[in-house]
């Protein structure tokens, strides 16, 4: 019979770790990358399409469905999985996020945060209680707990309160996943550690965090601004002060080379909207680095976009006919890039697994290093 939640580590190298997170609705090969369904979506692609790039799950987002469709339409419809026809796990975010980038539109108090939509302009109160019960809703897989994520250029006093009401935020949110019944009992529950690039304040985190108790812990108020060099410095750190049975997520991370790095350092899980948002754009990730498919010297390269992914886009299509799409603002450009860019990443964390399970994730990072940068 399939376990609500169980993580196993199959192999390291180094701080490296290759393993499985085994669910009731599948299981999930770590390190992981996760496409970002948003609004129930993932953008320019069929959930299908999504699967048959490597995905093993999803991300939702908590704040975007309370306001649209909202959480209650999409529970009596029959959940997120049978709303938007994707039967493997799913990972909802807390809204948590939302209280950072919509500052402009939020009022911060110790009881949660009162939004005013982006939409409408009409205004909602998300608190830990309420964001476990819109996860519940949703039925999500994994749920993560409500927290704040402080800008890292903000004061030492100010990160430091902030991360202080994140952590009684966690306790509330464990108390409040716990009496969600059915839900509870085949959900998971990630609390977040914060302290943006501070080591004391990221370890007081990760005590409170581990005496409360959870399934999987993230790593949060990274990748928002503060640069690769000082992000990598904090998972130098970060990961290691979280329990070690216990998958660590890396939130809204990031490039190709910035996975590489943080699997180097001990991180499990990753999300990001970059590979779909530079799909649409013309962005794409290869092996030998990114490179922008409106640049007219593709324009006439019947090569395909990467000759070492085996996807569909580069198996049929030219470089000089995804150049086209995208300067004719074709629908079918952005389709077919951010096809290849999910499998690509999907593609390279596969390749990381296979490198940390042989160990020679050293050699392999390296000569990925080698390829990716200097191109």
């Amino acid at each position: 019979m399939a376990e609500r939640f169980k993580f196993e580590i199959s192999a390291t190298d180094g701080k490296a770790r290759t393993g499985r997170i085994s669910m009731l609705r599948g299981d999930i090969r770590t390190p992981a990358f996760m496409p970002v369904g948003t609004a129930a979506t993932v953008k320019a692609m069929k959930p299908e399409a999504v699967r048959e790039t490597g995905a093993d799950i999803i991300l939702g987002n908590t704040y975007h469905l309370m306001l649209r469709p909202g959480a209650e339409r999409v529970a009596r419809l029959g959940g997120l999985h049978q709303f938007m026809n994707w039967e493997r796990p799913i990972l909802t975010d807390s809204g948590g996020y939302q209280v950072m980038s919509l500052s402009d539109l939020r009022k911060l108090t110790e009881e949660g945060v009162e939004f005013r939509s982006h939409i409408d302009g009409s205004k909602h109160m998300l608190t830990p209680e309420r964001s476990m019960e819109i996860q519940r809703l949703l039925g999500s897989d994994i749920v993560m707990a409500f927290d704040e994520c402080p800008r890292a250029d903000q004061s030492r006093e100010v990160i430091a309160r902030s991360m202080e009401m994140s952590m009684r935020w966690a306790k509330r949110s464990r108390d409040a996943f716990d009496s969600g019944g059915e839900h509870a009992a085949r959900a998971a529950l990630f609390g977040i550690q914060q302290g943006a690039l501070d080591e004391d304040l990221r370890r007081i985190s990760a005590e409170k965090l581990t005496e409360i108790g959870f399934d999987g812990y993230a790593v949060g108020g990274l990748a928002v601004g503060e640069g690769q060099e000082a992000m990598f410095a904090t998972l130098d750190f970060a990961p290691d002060m979280l329990p070690q049975d216990r998958p660590r997520y890396l939130m809204g991370v990031g490039k190709p080379d910035d996975l590489v790095g943080a699997v180097e350092r001990g991180i499990d899980m990753f999300d990001c909207v970059l590979p779909t948002r530079s799909g649409r754009n013309g962005q794409a990730f290869t092996w030998d680095g990114p490179l922008n498919l409106r640049n007219a010297r593709h324009a006439e390269d019947t090569g395909p976009l990467d000759e070492r992914c085996a996807c569909p886009t580069c198996g049929t299509y030219s470089r000089a006919y995804l150049h086209h799409l995208q300067k004719s603002g074709e629908i079918l450009g952005a389709m077919l890039v951010t096809e290849h860019n999910l499998s690509f990443y999907q593609q390279l964390m596969q390749a990381m697994r296979d490198a940390i399970g042989e160990g020679r994730f050293t050699a392999f990072a390296a000569k990925f290093r080698q390829d990716y940068l200097q191109s």
